[in-house]
């Protein structure tokens, strides 16, 4: 139960603490400046080319957007926190930022998970239903899919939000290195255990639920191609299948390590735990552009005519000259 002497919100601002016992804040200000950064450009890159191209306008190129966009609100809530306390030595964040920094973040954590489910889905229809794939999986369907999941990030993050926005806080500090739901109810004038029992279930479902399907479906994803008789068919579905594998590795290892850990009893300390957190953060924003511009044929080629400036003819003109 609260405290009674201390007043509803009556912290304008929160200090952020959770690099004061490094020394070289410095320098791991600038890894994280220059990752930002790169991640900003890959990002932006599959974007524009996925955009500008009429032929990638393809459910499986619109799902590589919706992660490129999640990646960006993903990354950008916690790296500009990080920066600003590093870099700019501005440890002070407003209540407002933080917890709507807090919001952005927990969304984009829970849609990355359910953009590399409906991706993990896509892959699975187009080689189980192949001659019923342009019928199944259509645009106006995939953009119903991706609001739908963005609906439901809204809703289990409105209902966090509004968790901690409902508590008095009587310390203005948060013991973390970017504001997120643990760090400000930590924060709170109240015992935090029983606020931790609705963000465990979304973990559960996330863990327990959609990485075990994600993981199914690959599986027979990967019992499927062993079954093609076409060697350039089998090719191209396993570089695909391999590709989504990556990405959907970077983003499960660090939870799956820190659970790993925490059950075999490791305690790990406070610069362990932040170094696992913003490696969770960053790594599979990084390493999500990359993937697909460098295994993704279409994209590939795409990105390689821009850079080597060459002149890209639409298709009906090829066929006149």
């Amino acid at each position: 139960m609260a405290n009674e002497n201390y007043t509803w919100n009556n912290v304008d601002d929160f200090i952020i603490t959770g690099f004061d016992h490094l020394q070289n804040q410095k320098l791991l200000g600038f890894l994280i400046l220059i990752t930002y950064m790169l991640i900003l450009l890959g990002n932006s890159i599959n974007l524009c080319i996925i955009l500008t191209d009429r032929h990638l306008h393809k459910p499986m190129y619109i799902l590589i957007c919706n992660l490129a966009v999640v990646d960006i609100m993903y990354t950008s809530t916690c790296s500009t926190t990080m920066i600003s306390v590093l870099l700019a030595e501005i440890k002070t964040v407003s209540y407002y930022s933080c917890i709507s920094r807090m919001f952005f973040y927990h969304l984009g954590d829970i849609k990355v998970c359910m953009a590399l489910t409906l991706m993990a889905l896509d892959r699975l229809i187009a080689i189980r239903l192949p001659l019923r794939y342009h019928s199944i999986v259509t645009n106006p369907q995939t953009f119903l899919l991706i609001l739908l999941t963005w609906l439901i990030g809204f809703t289990l993050m409105g209902v966090l939000t509004s968790v901690a926005d409902s508590l008095p806080y009587c310390q203005p500090v948060i013991r973390h290195v970017f504001c997120d739901y643990s760090a400000m109810i930590r924060a709170a004038c109240v015992n935090p255990e029983p606020y931790f029992f609705l963000p465990a279930m979304i973990s559960l479902w996330l863990l327990c639920g959609q990485f075990p399907f994600i993981i199914c479906t690959y599986a027979v994803l990967a019992y499927s191609v062993t079954k093609l008789s076409n060697n350039s068919s089998k090719k191209q579905m396993i570089n695909t299948c391999l590709s989504h594998l990556i990405v959907l590795f970077s983003y499960f290892a660090p939870k799956l390590v820190s659970i790993l850990l925490t059950r075999i009893g490791v305690v790990l300390n406070l610069t362990e735990r932040n170094a696992i957190t913003i490696v969770a953060s960053l790594v599979p924003p990084l390493i999500n552009p990359t993937v697909y511009c460098t295994r993704t044929k279409e994209i590939r080629k795409r990105l390689s005519d821009v850079f080597l400036r060459k002149r890209i003819v639409p298709n009906h003109l090829k066929v006149l000259s």
